[in-house]
């Protein structure tokens, strides 16, 4: 009997993917191990082995098809005595697939999208203001108090020059007419459009109504329209939920780091041939960040709804900019690793998310986050916790400032660092005490060695 080869979930929250290009194509004899297809998550693109022995007899999802869900029938394996026959049989599922390929990807007839888009302008602008229909002239809008003190006053407003966006009769048009006296009333009277009944607001999940979308204030002339990729749908929903779901709260404190600094260059000046590195002060905060989790391990944690779950190692991740969106690798257990292995690993981490290589492994989970912006001089920002993480921390850039010391005015090397905390895990006095301890490691890197 031919055997359905299912979308692979790839990933624990993976709910669908794309089907960025088969390895094999129809009659292709396979084996067990052997690369099928290549699979887009929204953070990475991965190999799809095959699990069984067979030959392929239908590819059901074809290259490049968006939005697959995880599950979905995506090709039939035939066993050793089956033909294509039993493969077309076997093969309803196509049409679920077809359904699943985006609404941008079907064709619709000519002019019908610039017309649903008009409709929904129009329908949008009812909701806002008046409209009054008059014969033979154009359609005039007006704003409901514009309306009200135009009916009050016995003014025809379909008589009114608006002067407000696109024309709009707003309260100031409204007065200057009252001012300049009755204006003659015409024999046609403007038959009023009824205006629209609003529907009820919908709302999200977490009871918020969404937003409009932004493309009914702009001609199509005037924008140029980028398709989401899985990776922004994934951002946009991820953070979605974090910021709305996910208490924030936040403490800022500021770092000395002229140590850091001297230790820093000291330390690259020692590399060799056969070690060679080149420290970052990243490397510094994310060490420190380990050791202080270890000191404060009730910010080392994560939410459920059942208990707080304290974790045994500092598993930091470390938010790499990419091109196309961004992605937080881990350096997982910091606390036992040396400044030069975790630099090493941080650019192995950056390279191969830029190139869309990372294994789910390596940036799902995570206990703790730093986003640093200080090469871009940012000198503080706060972030958005990254769940099932319940702090991260924003780091800016490291400046020369003035400060006051024992009385004197001296410059030195100050960083500004803001950490957001879930307060459902972390209470402020706690969150407080975890940056006094981040604060002695970056002043004091000595302090580590402890």
């Amino acid at each position: 009997m031919p055997t359905q080869i299912l979308m692979p979930a790839l990933s624990p929250t993976m709910e669908e993917g794309k089907l960025a290009k088969w390895l094999v194509k129809e009659g292709d004899e396979v084996h067990s191990g052997d690369v099928l297809a290549e699979i887009e998550t929204d953070k990475a693109t991965m190999e799809f082995e095959a699990v069984d022995e067979g030959r392929i007899g239908k590819i059901l999802v074809p290259d490049g098809t968006e939005g697959v869900k995880v599950n979905q029938p995506i090709a039939v394996l035939l066993g050793e005595d089956e033909d294509a026959s039993a493969a077309a049989a076997s093969a309803p599922a196509k049409t679920e697939a077809a359904k699943s390929v985006p609404p941008a990807k079907q064709e619709a007839p000519a002019g019908a999208i610039d017309s649903a888009m008009q409709s929904i302008r129009q329908a949008l602008a009812e909701h806002v203001t008046t409209e009054v229909s008059k014969p033979g002239h154009s359609r005039v809008f007006a704003t409901p108090l514009a309306r009200r003190l135009a009916a009050n006053a016995g003014i025809d407003i379909g008589s009114l020059r608006g002067t407000g966006p696109r024309g709009r009769v707003v309260k100031a048009d409204v007065e200057a007419a009252q001012a300049k006296g009755p204006a003659p009333r015409t024999t046609e009277r403007p038959t009023a459009r009824p205006v629209a009944t609003e529907p009820a607001a919908q709302t999200t999940p977490s009871g918020i109504a969404p937003l409009p979308d932004a493309r009914l204030f702009y001609k199509s002339e005037d924008y140029e329209e980028l398709p989401h990729d899985s990776m922004r749908k994934s951002i946009a929903k991820r953070l979605l939920s974090a910021k709305t779901l996910i208490p924030h709260y936040y403490l800022t404190i500021d770092c000395r780091i002229d140590t850091l600094l001297g230790a820093r260059a000291r330390l690259n000046e020692m590399a060799t041939k056969a070690n060679n590195y080149k420290l970052s002060v990243n490397d510094f905060v994310v060490k420190a960040a380990a050791m202080a989790l270890m000191r404060m391990p009730a910010v080392n944690a994560s939410w459920t709804d059942n208990a707080i779950l304290r974790h045994r190692h500092a598993d930091v991740g470390v938010a790499v900019a990419l091109d196309f969106g961004l992605i937080t690798p881990i350096v997982f257990r910091a606390e036992e690793k040396g400044l030069v292995a975790i630099s090493a690993e941080v650019k192995s981490l950056a390279e191969r998310a830029r190139a869309k290589k990372l294994k789910p492994q390596e940036y799902e989970g995570g206990s703790f986050a730093i986003s640093n912006l200080g090469m871009f001089g940012i000198k503080n920002f706060t972030a958005i916790i990254n769940p099932p993480q319940a702090a991260i921390l924003a780091v800016g850039a490291g400046e020369e400032r003035a400060i006051v010391r024992d009385g004197k005015i001296e410059a030195a090397n100050l960083m500004t660092v803001t950490m957001s905390c879930d307060h459902r895990v972390i209470d402020g006095a706690t969150g407080a005490r975890f940056l006094q301890h981040f604060r002695q490691f970056i002043e004091d890197p000595a302090a580590m060695l402890l």
